[in-house]
């Protein structure tokens, strides 16, 4: 048998004996408490939910990668929050504006916005993420240029505006016209995809709390992005994520911004429906 196949087998097996051979694991009863805030880790199913109870992956993490994200001064992630700020007052593009000009000052001028991304844009007539908005008032109202999605301004920008929801209630329309994007992405959700012939589900619905590559498998809920994984060294998206997660099952990605992504983040961020959002979130 040809070497290539005999690989692919492998790794098919493979996925499959560390999914169901790992040992379950509950998430943890630890309370996230930010300068006397509790942030809630753990909410009621909405209806339809495949969840008895929604838990956010800070509850499946190691202590110390727990208290990282409790604290302000040691999360990792606050560096990004610093040069965000400065952003957030630099004058640019052919208009002479910045992002207070428009808006005031951040913590006022952003509360609650992470909280219902995606959205809804009749200009653009489709879902739009945080990404989008930031990059739609750069082009259209300062003159300046786009950020990349993965760029340090954007993940510094999408992590100062989504500090300014943490602890408020992650909620997400899905009616009217968000409706047939919300099927789409719950479509994608369970389609099986790759060499490993597996979709998001088999790992966070069905095998959550299992171990496997030495870390537990959450429920997926992206209340806390941008995320800065330790892995990483730095902050990342939901997109890259999601385009990591693909990569894993030896699938081919969509692009980070493609209506796939934006379709499917707005899935998943229908499932998390009532968890705090926690932004920035450290994980593994």
């Amino acid at each position: 048998m040809p070497f290539k196949v005999l690989k692919n087998i492998a790794l098919l097996s493979g996925a499959a004996l560390a999914l169901s051979g790992a040992a379950a694991a509950d998430p943890d009863d630890n309370k996230l408490i930010i300068d006397g805030e509790e942030i809630a880790t753990d909410a009621a199913a909405p209806e339809g939910s495949p969840f008895d109870r929604l838990y956010s992956g800070w509850r499946f993490r190691t202590s110390e990668t727990q208290d990282l994200q409790a604290d302000d001064f040691e999360n990792p992630g606050f560096a990004a929050i610093t040069l965000g700020e400065e952003l957030w007052d630099t004058v640019e593009g052919s208009e002479g504006k910045s992002c207070a000009s428009c808006h005031g000052d951040v913590s006022e001028g952003m509360k609650g916005v992470r909280a219902n991304m995606p959205k809804w844009s009749e200009a653009a007539g489709k879902p739009q993420t945080l990404e989008n908005h930031i990059n739609t008032c750069r082009t259209d109202r300062m003159g300046a240029d786009a950020w990349k999605w993965e760029s340090e301004e954007m993940l510094a920008m999408t992590a100062l505006v989504g500090l300014q929801s943490r602890g408020m209630p992650t909620s997400v329309q899905t009616d009217g016209p968000m409706q047939e994007w919300w099927e789409k992405g719950k479509d994608l959700y369970y389609t099986r995809v790759g060499q490993l012939d597996m979709a998001c589900a088999n790992c966070h619905e069905a095998n959550f709390g299992k171990m496997i590559r030495a870390d537990h498998l959450s429920q997926g809920q992206i209340n806390g992005f941008p995320v800065y994984r330790l892995k990483w060294g730095g902050l990342g998206s939901i997109h890259r994520r999601f385009k990591g997660c693909m990569e894993n099952v030896r699938a081919e990605p969509f692009k980070r911004g493609s209506d796939e992504f934006i379709a499917l983040e707005l899935y998943v961020a229908s499932r998390g429906e009532g968890l705090s959002v926690e932004t920035p979130s450290v994980r593994n």
